[in-house]
């Protein structure tokens, strides 16, 4: 299981061939174990297999191929939705139209996402994580049908990989564990931190092409802008607002 851990890999080309639907319960079935905030499991996947509905969601993920091309789509989602039908059928009064149970559930549906992608590339099959789907969670939500009390917070694309990947970078540890208490980064402690990543060739040439200063700048001009950030900020908001999770007022 270490090995599955360290070797993870982001795979976006899948070979043609369907993953048997007993493996994938399997597989969802090791997601369903994950931790979970109080035994609630206030989370749902939508498992998209089908060429129309993956079809439907790859505007939403600004048409990467990944979408339409591979076996899976799996959308993982903050559910509260069946939790309070559960409660209001039982005679029992649901609380949860906050941004703390979102948050619940989010941290629900991640937990399991994880657990699934662990599973999955230990036996074999190649996964990817997608951003996106928060960026746009209105056009998921219309695609997917999701009632008020459902908000989609991750994607993820599952298959038999069909490409040979390299390991993708990491911070050493010192960058990202702190022993007892957090201790906050001097100026040296960043430079040490990031000389790694700043010095790789690829990251070196992002800078060039962009004719930037530095690869925090390809960060902040390019890939994940300001304006960017504080228009998908608040078109999610919306969305929170609209399938119950942060007041209308």
């Amino acid at each position: 299981m270490l090995d599955t851990l360290i070797n993870h890999r982001s795979v976006r080309k899948y070979k043609d061939k369907k993953v048997d639907d007993q493996f994938l319960s399997e597989i969802l079935t090791a997601g369903c174990r994950a931790s979970t905030t109080g035994n609630m499991q206030v989370y749902s996947i939508v498992v998209s297999q089908s060429d129309e509905v993956k079809a439907e969601l790859a505007p939403a993920h600004f048409n990467q191929p990944s979408i339409t091309q591979a076996p899976l789509v799996l959308t993982f989602c903050a559910d509260f939705n069946r939790f309070n039908k559960w409660c209001r059928q039982r005679n029992a009064k649901p609380g949860y139209d906050n941004f703390l149970s979102f948050m619940t559930a989010a941290i629900d549906a991640l937990l399991a996402a994880q657990n699934v992608c662990v599973a999955a590339e230990s036996k074999g099959l190649g996964i990817c994580y997608f951003g996106t789907t928060t960026y746009n969670a209105d056009k998921i939500i219309d695609t997917l049908k999701l009632p008020r009390g459902v908000v989609p917070v991750t994607t993820i694309t599952m298959g038999y990989p069909d490409e040979e990947t390299e390991l993708t970078d990491r911070l050493p540890l010192r960058g990202v564990i702190h022993k007892e208490r957090y201790k906050d980064y001097s100026k040296e402690d960043i430079d040490s931190i990031y000389y790694e990543k700043e010095d790789m060739p690829q990251y070196k040439q992002f800078v060039k092409d962009h004719n930037k200063e530095s690869l925090a700048q390809i960060f902040t001009d390019v890939r994940y802008k300001k304006a960017d950030n504080e228009h998908f900020s608040n078109l999610f908001f919306e969305v929170l607002k609209k399938q119950g999770f942060l007041s209308e007022q």
